[in-house]
C-alpha cells in the first residue's frame, strides 16, 4: 500500500521525484471537496493541492440537480488545481449513497495436492467472477480478500504451497445503477474522466483503519451531512454495510427550529459552541445565537421569542440539550444496526467515527457511553503537505480515495477477461501463448 509521506516543516531534503498524479473528488451533501496527490518514486504520497466549496445539487448522497452538481464539482477541482499548480484530466470519486451493499462470495477449485502455480490462482479468480450475482445492480468492486487452503482461512499468498483445494473469498460491493450513473455523469459534465467509483466506506477505511483493525474486527461509522454509513470490517474485508438516512445536517436543522434562527447561523452555532458532552458551567455560560456579521435587529425578533435574552444570547446548556437529544436518536439507530450485523456483546470491538459529523466536540465520549464500546475518532493520515484544516474526519474519505487509487487493488473482473482471452490464444498459439500468459500474470501479480 502506498504510504503517506511524513510531514516536512521548514527546509529539508528535496522532495522525491513524482511518478504519478492522482485526482480525487468527494461529492457530499454539505461539501464537495477535491484533492490532487502525487505519488513519489519511493512510494510516499505528497499532497499537491486541495479545494472545497459548498455542495449544490446533491441530497442524501444522490445527485438531484445535474447542472448545479457539475458546476460545484468543476469549481472544487479548479480550486485544487490552482493550489497544486497542476491540472488533472481524470478523478476517482466516492459513492456514499446509491443503496450500497456489501457481500462476500466464496469459491473453491480442486488442486489435487500439487504445488499451486500462478495459473491456478488466475483460474480461481476467473471462476470467482462467475459467482457474482449483481441482480440488476452495478458492481463497484469485486476484490479477492484472502485465500483458503483445504478450508483453512487467512492465507495471503497461496503460490508455491500444496493443497487439495484452493479457495478464495471475494468482497463484492454493489450499488443501484441509476444513482451511480448520475454521479459519474455529473463528474463527466465537469470535463473530467472518471478513473473509478469507490464506495465511501472502503475509502474511509483506507484512511482511518489499520490493517490490524480490519483483520481483528472494527466498526466504521461515517457521519455525513445527510447519510450515516455504518460498516463492519473483519478478516481484512468489509463484511456488512448499512446506510442510515440521517446525519449531522439533522442536528443543524434541529438547532435552527429550536431557536428560530437560519440554518447558516445554526451550523455556526453547532461548530463553534456545540458539544456532545454537558459540563457544570453550561448553565452559566451565555452564547450568542448569531454570528459577528449578523444584524441582530433584522434576525433577532423571532429568536427573542425562543428564550434568548435582550442581547440575543442563550445558556450553552440549551444548545447542548438540543444536540444530545438528536445524538441519542442517532446512536440508538447505530446500535441497532451494529447488533443486526453481529457486532455486539463479546463479538464487538472498537468503533471508529469519521466524516464531517465526527468533528463535533465530545462526540467520541458520548458515543462510547451510548454504545457501550470503545470509540475513537478517525482522521486521515499525515500526508506531506496536508493543511491542518484538512487533517480532520471530514476529509478522511477524500484522503482515502487517494490511498485506494495509489494501492490500485486487484479487481477480478478485469483479471477474468485477461484470463479468458489468454486461454483462447493458448489453444491456438501453442507454447508461445504460455509465455504471453505468464507475462500477463506478472502484470497483475
Amino acid at each position: 500500500m502506498a504510504k503517506a509521506g511524513a510531514g516536512n516543516s521548514g527546509r529539508g531534503p528535496a522532495r522525491p521525484r513524482l511518478t504519478r498524479t492522482i485526482g480525487a473528488v468527494n461529492v457530499g451533501s454539505f461539501r464537495i471537496s477535491a484533492m490532487i496527490m502525487g505519488e513519489a518514486d519511493n512510494g510516499d504520497l505528497v499532497l499537491l493541492g486541495s479545494g472545497h466549496r459548498a455542495s449544490k445539487g446533491v441530497r442524501r448522497g444522490y445527485v438531484t440537480d445535474m447542472d448545479a452538481a457539475s458546476f460545484a464539482i468543476r469549481d472544487a477541482v479548479e480550486r485544487a488545481e490552482k493550489n497544486a499548480g497542476a491540472s488533472v484530466g481524470g478523478v476517482w470519486i466516492a459513492c456514499a449513497g446509491a443503496g450500497l451493499k456489501s457481500d462476500v462470495k466464496s469459491v473453491e477449485t480442486e488442486i489435487g495436492g500439487r504445488r499451486i502455480e500462478e495459473e491456478d490462482v488466475e483460474h480461481l479468480l476467473y471462476l470467482a467472477r462467475g459467482a457474482i450475482q449483481p441482480d440488476g445492480r452495478t458492481v463497484l468492486h469485486a476484490q479477492p480478500a484472502h485465500y483458503t487452503l483445504d478450508g483453512a482461512h487467512g492465507v495471503a499468498n497461496p503460490r508455491g504451497l500444496h493443497a487439495e483445494r484452493l479457495g478464495v473469498d471475494i468482497h463484492v460491493m454493489l450499488a443501484d445503477g441509476a444513482p451511480v450513473k448520475n454521479l459519474m455523469e455529473a463528474v463527466q459534465n465537469a470535463h473530467l474522466d472518471v478513473e473509478g467509483v469507490v464506495a465511501a466506506p472502503l475509502a474511509s477505511g483506507y484512511a482511518c483503519l489499520s490493517e490490524e483493525e480490519r483483520e481483528l474486527g472494527v466498526a466504521l461509522v461515517e457521519i455525513g451531512a445527510d447519510v450515516t454509513n455504518v460498516s463492519v470490517f473483519a478478516g481484512g474485508m468489509l463484511l456488512g454495510l448499512t446506510a442510515l438516512p440521517m446525519g449531522s445536517a439533522d442536528i443543524t436543522d434541529a438547532i435552527a427550529r429550536a431557536f428560530g434562527i437560519r440554518q447558516s447561523q445554526a451550523e455556526r452555532l453547532k461548530c463553534v459552541s456545540g458539544s456532545a458532552i454537558a459540563s457544570p458551567s453550561d448553565h452559566r455560560e451565555m452564547i450568542s445565537l448569531t454570528g459577528p456579521d449578523d444584524d441582530w435587529e433584522e434576525a433577532g425578533a423571532a429568536t427573542v421569542a425562543r428564550g434568548a435574552d435582550d442581547r440575543g444570547r442563550i445558556a450553552r446548556a440549551e444548545l447542548v440539550s438540543v444536540i444530545t437529544q438528536h445524538l441519542a436518536r442517532l446512536t440508538t439507530e447505530i446500535g441497532k444496526v451494529l447488533k443486526a450485523m453481529g457486532f455486539s456483546g463479546m463479538r464487538s470491538g472498537q468503533v471508529v467515527l469519521t466524516g464531517g459529523g465526527a468533528e463535533l466536540a465530545g462526540l467520541a465520549e458520548f458515543a462510547q457511553g451510548a454504545l457501550g464500546m470503545p470509540v475513537r475518532i478517525g482522521r486521515p493520515p499525515a500526508f506531506e503537505g496536508l493543511p491542518e484544516a484538512h487533517a480532520t474526519p471530514g476529509f478522511a474519505t477524500l484522503a482515502g480515495l487517494c490511498l485506494y487509487a495509489a494501492d490500485d487493488p486487484v479487481d477480478i473482473r478485469a483479471l477474468g477477461d485477461r484470463f479468458a482471452r489468454t486461454r483462447v490464444a493458448g489453444a491456438a498459439g501453442g507454447p508461445f501463448a504460455v509465455g504471453r500468459l505468464m507475462r500477463a500474470l506478472r502484470e497483475y501479480f
